[in-house]
């Protein structure tokens, strides 16, 4: 598994905006955090005027805190998000965020993380809650027993009390990712061989771009798809199909920023029956079809 800051911009609509608005930082945590989270993220801002950024989600949960001049620092949970994430940024501020691995995220909640999909949850403040034993984990082989029957927390994790200490995040870069690094080895992950299983296939999808199919990518592993299918829900929130879907627009996202595109060739090459899928699927999660969104970044300069 690889231990190392991400340089590309996959996901971030017109990267080259967003650098030159704010500055943008990633960095890696303690080494023990590093088989659950990819990197923590770093954000400062001191604007004129309102700048809008569009982000097509990973399938991954982040931890978000944030805060603006003259408010006290908010901190929320942001289960994997379906749709495109939009946020206004405006005046002074800074967000200093964790995405967990795909999967990653499972060992701290340690209940099916398909509960958090779609939602952002604040975190209030104070101590860790404590918590229960961990169900007994599963056989890594294919599911023999319901996941969700085998003992999962029945309260929220969040509800059981609040669990973060006035502000998280103060002071520069080293002083941010320190003190997230003992929050979430406060935590107290419980390693999970599901878990690192998950991450270990989510990654496979990303790095392997001829991966388009769920049938085959079962196969290829020697597994069924319905365990497949219940693995990625319970352990990154979203289905396997989504996943692989995710990471091929992703693709054609930066192919579009990358210069002039034969869509119905992108079209073939990302598994979509048609290029008109594409374009319909492209539009829907973006927020702007391929060409308009290649002619925004052409009108700009480049992204």
């Amino acid at each position: 598994m690889r231990h190392e800051t991400r340089r590309d911009s996959r996901g971030i609509l017109d990267p080259g905006r967003l650098l030159r608005q704010v500055r943008f930082r990633r960095r890696l945590p303690a080494p023990a955090l590093r088989p659950y989270v990819e990197h923590y993220w770093l954000i400062d801002w001191d604007l004129i005027e309102p700048f809008d950024q569009h982000v097509v989600p990973h399938p991954a949960v982040n931890m978000v805190f944030q805060a603006r001049e003259g408010d006290p620092e908010t901190g929320e949970i942001a289960g994997v998000g379906t749709g495109l994430f939009t946020v206004t940024l405006h005046g002074v501020g800074r967000v200093t965020g964790v995405q967990f691995r795909p999967g990653g995220f499972r060992p701290f909640w340690r209940r099916p993380v398909a509960e958090l999909t779609g939602q952002r949850r604040p975190l209030p403040a104070g101590p860790p809650p404590a918590r229960a034993a961990p169900a007994k984990p599963f056989t890594a082989g294919p599911f023999t027993a319901d996941p969700f029957a085998a003992g999962p927390f029945t309260a929220d994790p969040f509800a059981a009390g609040p669990f973060t200490a006035g502000p998280v995040c103060p002071g520069g870069d080293d002083d941010r990712c320190r003190r997230l690094d003992d929050l979430l080895t406060g935590w107290g992950p419980v390693p999970d061989p599901l878990a690192a299983e998950a991450t270990g296939l989510v990654e496979e999808i990303r790095a392997d771009r001829s991966i388009l199919r769920v049938d085959d990518f079962a196969r290829r592993h020697a597994v069924s798809i319905r365990r497949l299918q219940r693995l990625f829900l319970d352990h990154v929130g979203v289905g396997p199909k989504w996943v692989i879907r995710r990471y091929r627009l992703q693709e054609a996202i930066e192919q579009a920023a990358a210069g002039p595109v034969d869509w119905s060739w992108v079209a073939a090459d990302l598994g979509y029956a048609d290029q008109a899928h594409l374009v319909r699927e492209f539009t829907t999660v973006a927020g702007v079809s391929p060409a308009a969104y290649a002619r925004s970044l052409a009108g700009r300069g480049g992204g």
